[in-house]
């Protein structure tokens, strides 16, 4: 596949390394307005850097565009010409919906809304999926992309907004919790290395069981959680300082920024 990745910031490049490492592209364009901090990918020979977007529209099928919201207008608008019927556009941009989209290049084009989050640079990505009419005719090759970088989901769009709190600021909601296990473990006597392994890869293997079992987490909770045991005792302390509740307060309010950002 001949893939542009028009915006070569921190998720652009995360995206990149996702499809290079599972060997997803034929060729592969980055953009950048300053490419000095992406030379280094030209190293794997099928990358082209380019500060150019026409470039990279002209010479790839499949689009896709990690801007900031407020350069996405813009560039669509520079290289809308340059569309043409083997074009998939393939769209990272918070809270810049479909309708919006057509209005600029068009309804007859292949439009498709993506939301991965970071972790799609180690092939764990969460993505969210979503698309015009048309773009319908073109999702499976959309899900094949990110599939090989973790796992997909395809949604309605008027749920993009709520999916982004929940998988992309997401990963940073699971690290504040993985460093709050982290401290609790250095207080307990282990070194700070030996403390982050440990909470890393109990996280992990909690993710993991959930996903081969297709267990609900109060089942595996369940599994270890003894009467009068220090396991009941620990989540219930948790519970009575607010763990979920707080979670679940700050998940919201997330929601509640982004759908005023949207609105702005």
């Amino acid at each position: 596949m001949k893939i542009a990745i028009i915006g070569a910031g921190n998720l652009g490049l995360a995206i990149a390394k996702g499809i290079l490492h599972s060997n997803g592209a034929t060729t592969m364009y980055l953009t950048k307005r300053n490419t000095r901090s992406i030379q280094e990918f030209e190293k794997y020979g099928i990358v082209t850097v380019t500060s150019d977007n026409k470039e990279a529209v002209r010479n790839s099928d499949i689009l896709i565009f990690a801007v900031q919201p407020g350069h996405f207008d813009k560039i669509l608008n520079e290289t809308k010409d340059l569309l043409t019927e083997k074009h998939v556009i393939i769209s990272t941009i918070t809270g810049f919906k479909i309708p919006r989209i057509e209005e600029i290049i068009g309804s007859d084009k292949f439009i498709i809304r993506s939301m991965p989050n970071t972790a799609i640079s180690v092939g764990k990505s969460m993505t969210c999926i979503c698309s015009n009419e048309l773009g319908k005719k073109r999702i499976d090759l959309a899900k094949a992309i990110f599939n090989r970088m973790g796992h997909t989901m395809e949604i309605p769009e008027d749920q993009m907004q709520a999916a982004t709190v929940i998988c992309a600021s997401g990963i940073a909601f699971w690290m504040r919790l993985i460093r709050a296990t982290t401290q609790g473990a250095i207080q307990l006597g282990f070194d700070a290395k030996e403390a982050q392994e440990l909470a890393m890869h109990t996280c992990n293997g909690a993710a993991s069981l959930l996903i081969e079992s297709g267990s609900h987490p109060e089942e595996e909770i369940d599994r270890v959680t003894t009467p009068k045991g220090c396991t009941i005792e620990g989540l219930n302390e948790m519970e009575h300082q607010g763990l979920s509740s707080s979670l679940i307060r700050g998940i919201v309010s997330s929601f509640e920024k982004i759908s005023q950002i949207r609105k702005g």
